[in-house]
């Protein structure tokens, strides 16, 4: 059996827009160049391959489908505490 290939898809939300969007997407050699951008600018990553499989199917730059906003709600408040919490140790460190 062949193994998988991995995929990433990376979204995007902004308060102005409403609607989050997939802004990037890519298997191999570009899903691990979109992990690498993430980690080199400190932003969140969620392993759900579930959701990515959904999101792959996706046009880039397109706002999400209804069907999706549940669990694309989940990542992003995932992702909202994650860096609140950052922000904490930074600032508490930042004060001692």
């Amino acid at each position: 059996m062949a193994k998988k290939e991995k995929k990433a898809v990376a979204l995007k939300y902004s308060p102005e827009e409403g609607i989050p969007k997939v802004i990037a997407k890519g298997q191999g050699y570009l899903a691990d160049l979109i992990l690498k951008i993430a980690k080199n600018h400190n932003i969140p990553i969620k392993k759900d391959s579930k959701l990515v499989k959904e999101l792959y199917k996706l046009e880039i730059d397109k706002p999400i489908p209804p069907e999706l906003y549940k669990a694309v709600a989940a990542i992003l408040a995932w992702a909202f505490n994650l860096n609140q919490k950052l922000k904490e140790k930074i600032l508490k460190n930042f004060s001692s």
